[in-house]
């Protein structure tokens, strides 16, 4: 099995990040330090940073994130983070991509960096879909700069979305949006860029994997099945 793959697999980081990982030096193979092109077979032994690693079985959570708490392991500021929900009971996992502090929903948790890369990486374009509030009222011609793509700020032209009006009147809009793409708040940066203020923005799905019957700041298990599609989407 090639390194990369493997330290994937041993939970890592992800497979781009361990191709750093190797890069610097800091992975050895049976004692020697080891380059991108090594393979890992039965009986060798790898360590990084001087720390031997193993295959493990892999952990996969669904957490319904609230708003107040960031998507990450860990804060140098000491803020809540989604590791906070999880206690102690749960072992070292990873969010898969993030949500805002200021943004709740479908959130993944994982030490299997490969589907980490899989469902993060721009060129799989999975699916991902929003119910967004927004300041005021919209109509659906309003939508059509953020469905065709949309320069907004830092210079960046959005790709292609759906996106369609679920509820309006005059103090606000709700707005449900699937995008194939993640960039750091670029969906309130997207509103930014025709003139209004997104108020509140909940993931609901990833692909077709959903909340369903699980309370704001609760988690569960992925079950097998569920596993395994999120590998084929």
């Amino acid at each position: 099995m090639r390194i990369n793959k493997y330290l994937a697999q041993c939970g890592v980081a992800s497979r781009r990040d361990c191709d750093r990982i190797i890069s610097e030096g800091r992975v050895t193979l049976n004692g020697r330090v080891c380059g991108l092109g090594d393979d890992v077979a039965d009986g060798d032994t790898v360590k990084v940073d001087g720390k031997q690693v193993a295959i493990k079985k892999n952990e996969y959570y669904l957490l319904h994130k609230p708003k107040g708490y960031l998507s990450t392991v860990s804060d140098d500021k000491g803020r809540k983070t989604v590791m906070d929900i999880l206690g102690s009971g749960v072992g070292r996992v990873y969010p898969v991509g993030r949500l805002d502090y200021d943004s709740e929903g479908l959130l993944i948790l994982t030490t299997d960096g490969e589907l980490a890369q899989h469902l993060t990486h721009p060129s799989n374009e999975v699916p991902k879909t929003y119910l967004v509030k927004v300041e005021g009222r919209l109509t659906e011609d309003d939508l059509n700069p953020i469905r065709s793509g949309i320069e907004i700020e830092g210079g960046y032209v959005t790709k292609k979305c759906r996106a369609h009006i679920v509820e309006t009147n005059r103090d606000f809009t709700r707005v449900e949006m699937v995008l194939r793409e993640g960039k750091n708040r670029e969906i309130r940066k997207m509103f930014a860029a025709i003139g209004k203020e997104g108020m509140l923005l909940k993931r609901t799905k990833v692909g077709e994997l959903t909340l369903r019957g699980l309370e704001r700041g609760s988690f569960r298990k992925l079950s097998p099945a569920e596993v395994e599609y999120l590998k084929s989407i």
